[in-house]
């Protein structure tokens, strides 16, 4: 945070602690993690004693609660502007303010001779934005506008697909910030762009950052805050689209690959680093304190069918009131921690090694020294995955112990692991609500990969397997019902922390070819028309799936833009619904329409 005076710093603090007074985070139910807490981390050998007085609190059969969302706000917050996990989960349920960085190139495609005088998409990638320069080009050609941004232009991102014109959750987010609960019966993509940046106006926000096959901006005015690099006229072919793909070997289809390629470009972490978000402003509707409503509605759903349809009025209402608050903040605001960078950390410290945890556990053999020498690799890998945090003052009970002195000699460490990267945070000034969500968020997740990896290695220990921590057992370490529960410890926390990165083509793809998820719109279900629509607005609580947000509830006819159609799917495949790595053909013929 950049300097300032104490009158400023005080100003500043003030607000941040009336902002987190009025959107708290919910904690009730869930033990929380407090720097006073810990161990004396400068003492290396912090007897038992010290620790028994909350020893409580490091339970290992203790997991996370059932409608915990620690995780799931975790993992979205570490997928932002990534193209992979947010086509993988398409719903998006987060709301962040960011900027374009003064410098940016900006991309638009018409058929028109003329830059747009109303708000209007722009594409972070040509690639994206010339697929739209030849629509309706009579004599076969295009226009390409380039702009560049000529200060930092304010933006809120929507995560998931939500640029996807579809009608089973990938705009809720957006129709919800645009109509509250009451949707008007043709609520289209057009409309939406219009109401947004006319309730938008008022905070000075220049556009909102979507995703479908690659990154987009809805731009509000293309006459603020950028200039003209170019506005050619292009050689592009003249072909109609039709949903939901121009026919094949055609160069229409070439293009629409390159679409797909720029936007595998974000696949990975950074994603698209041309959008900086702020991470201070975070809405979520993970948060189970700002949508209580919603806890419900998930119960015993998969992640894939999370949505926000039949959130309440009243949550809706309080959404509103923070992203009042967000927009309308000065800056700078927040405690200067990088929120972006710990939470990839922690996932670069552990997805590598559960993953080879999971590969090594992925074992039988009727011969028992085949798997007791795959038991102790095991081992060795829970044990470097724990090294920083192995007390030297560590006591191990004898074998046999039975009951919670089993395991509780190893609470000290699962706590260490569990709040290392977090115990100072609390102590930060200036925390908005925000932060403190996500604080939450990282705790709970550090928390359960150290609960499960720590038990499992001192399960490990008392079977004696561990060279470090040797404990004296007659005969041959006995394996296989160690191994089988490993093997669902391991399965149950991957499964549970649900990373994205885990989610890749195996082989790999060889170098004519690229690793892709089914994507909007080239792998969606065919449209299907739905009853008649209602004739007035209708209540997000009770609208019926079906009949949610209608546009148009027909495939386009022929050079009708995509861009400007929403649409209803028939009952979705299950590669749309939970989709699946493949490797397809960078060359033609491709492979991404099967």
């Amino acid at each position: 945070m950049r300097s300032q005076s104490f009158l400023a710093a005080l100003s500043l603090g003030s607000a941040a602690l009336a902002l987190h007074g009025q959107f708290p985070v919910n904690t009730a139910g869930e033990t929380a993690v407090r720097p006073l807490d810990t161990v004396n981390l400068n003492a290396g050998n912090a007897s038992p004693s010290s620790f028994s007085s909350n020893a409580e609190q490091w339970r290992f059969d203790e997991g996370p609660a059932e409608n915990a969302t620690g995780n799931l706000i975790f993992d979205t917050v570490n997928s932002f502007l990534q193209h992979w996990p947010n086509t993988r989960y398409r719903n998006g349920h987060n709301i962040v303010p960011g900027v374009i960085p003064i410098g940016t190139l900006l991309y638009h495609g018409t058929s028109r001779d003329t830059i747009p005088s109303e708000p209007d998409w722009i594409a972070t990638d040509p690639e994206h934005s010339i697929l739209f320069a030849r629509h309706g080009a009579r004599d076969g050609g295009g226009w390409h506008l380039t702009l560049a941004a000529t200060r930092p232009l304010k933006v809120l991102y929507f995560d998931g697909s939500s640029a996807a014109k579809v009608m089973d959750g990938t705009m809720d987010v957006q129709f919800i910030v645009a109509w509250g609960d009451l949707i008007p019966e043709r609520a289209g993509d057009r409309e939406v762009i219009k109401v947004l940046c006319t309730w938008g106006k008022e905070f000075g926000i220049d556009g909102f950052a979507r995703m479908e096959m690659d990154f987009e901006v809805m731009l509000c005015d293309f006459t603020a805050g950028v200039e003209v690099v170019s506005f050619l006229h292009v050689a592009v072919p003249k072909v109609d689209m039709s949903y939901p793909l121009p026919r094949s070997d055609s160069d229409v289809e070439i293009r629409s690959f390159e679409v797909m390629h720029a936007g595998s470009w974000h696949n990975r972490y950074p994603g698209d680093s041309r959008i900086v978000l702020d991470l201070t402003g975070l809405i979520s509707l993970y948060d189970t304190a700002l949508a209580p409503s919603l806890i419900p509605v998930r119960a015993g759903l998969e992640r894939c069918d999370h949505r926000v349809l039949g959130m309440s009025s009243e949550d809706i209402s309080r959404l509103m009131r923070k992203l009042t608050e967000v927009v309308s903040r000065p800056d700078p605001v927040g405690s200067g921690i990088d929120w972006k960078t710990l939470i990839h950390v922690i996932v670069d410290r552990y997805a590598d090694r559960l993953e080879l945890m999971q590969h090594l556990l992925n074992f039988t053999s009727s011969d028992s020294q085949e798997l007791l020498q795959r038991a102790k690799l095991a081992q060795t890998q829970l044990r470097i995955m724990l090294t920083p945090y192995l007390l030297h003052s560590t006591i191990v009970p004898s074998a046999g112990t039975s009951g919670v002195n089993a395991s509780r000699w190893a609470s000290p460490i699962f706590k260490h692991c569990a709040t290392t990267h977090t115990s100072t945070l609390n102590q930060k000034p200036f925390m908005t609500s925000s932060e403190h969500l996500l604080l939450k968020a990282v705790e709970d997740t550090t928390r359960e990969i150290c609960r499960v990896t720590t038990k499992m290695w001192a399960d490990g220990v008392m079977t004696g397997l561990d060279t470090l921590f040797q404990v004296d057992i007659t005969g041959e370490p006995e394996v296989t019902q160690l191994m089988g529960e490993w093997r669902q410890d391991i399965q149950r926390l991957m499964s549970w922390l649900d990373w994205s990165v885990w989610i890749k083509c195996r082989p790999a793809c060889g170098p004519e070819e690229m690793c892709y998820l089914p994507t909007w719109p080239f792998n969606a279900p065919r449209p299907k028309r739905p009853h008649s629509p209602p004739q007035y607005p209708r209540n997000l609580t009770d609208a019926p799936e079906a009949k949610y947000f209608a546009d148009r509830v027909e495939p386009p006819s022929e050079g009708q833009a995509i861009a400007n159609a929403i649409f209803f799917l028939g009952t979705p495949a299950e590669d749309w619904r939970k989709p699946q790595p493949k490797c397809i053909r960078r060359l033609q013929p491709y492979g991404f329409k099967s």
